[in-house]
């Protein structure tokens, strides 16, 4: 209950600051085509970046069985179109799962450090890079913790058209969303535990 309520609660924020990248979380697409609810992630990515927001975006998600490109794939194309150039897009191809979206998400970021974040500490060593997370408001709270946990500084963005906030399935997303967090927590701790590294 208590997950349930943070998750609710959590729902509700967007950050007003700008960062160093937009991240998106990949959804369903088909044939290159991004779903209703994909879709809604990239518009609301979009209006970030043309507000100057943020000079990047990474786009994340990869193939589902039959697919023939991967929901960033597919996500950069449909932002290509839009107007967003392919030299502001990097891409996390290979995450079937939040986990490893957003840890896939880190790597290229933290990759392209120096790059992207201006300021260092008092040691020359740069600050973690600050992201717009992109995806459901549902989504917000485990998406928040999985990417702090994985070296950067998130700023909450979610996006209010997505069609599941539409058509009353809300709750039901919520309720596996109490139980995805505490799973992700305990997989994060027993890979770094085994030093092992996520599975797609």
């Amino acid at each position: 209950m208590v997950s349930l309520l943070c998750i609710a609660g959590w729902s509700r924020r967007a950050s007003t600051q700008n960062a160093d990248a937009i991240v998106v979380l990949g959804a369903a697409q088909y044939g290159g085509r991004p779903s209703p609810v994909l879709k809604s992630r990239l518009d609301h990515a979009l209006g970030l970046y043309q507000a100057e927001r943020a000079p990047a975006v990474v786009l994340t998600g990869g193939r589902r069985p039959g697919d023939l490109i991967s929901e960033a794939a597919a996500g950069r194309r449909y932002l290509v179109k839009q107007g967003i150039p392919n030299t502001a897009m990097l891409l996390e191809p290979a995450g079937r799962t939040s986990l490893a979206s957003i840890q896939g998400a880190a790597e290229v970021l933290l990759a392209r450090r120096d790059s992207l974040v201006p300021s260092a500490d008092s040691a020359g060593r740069s600050a973690r890079p600050r992201v717009l997370l992109v995806s459901d408001p549902f989504h917000m709270l485990r998406l928040e913790v999985l990417a702090r946990l994985n070296g950067l500084t998130p700023l909450p963005s979610p996006t209010l058209t997505s069609p599941i906030s539409a058509n009353g399935a809300v709750l039901e997303y919520m309720l596996r969303e109490s139980v995805a967090l505490p799973t992700d927590l305990a997989l994060m701790l027993w890979l770094k535990m085994t030093g092992r590294k996520v599975d797609g």
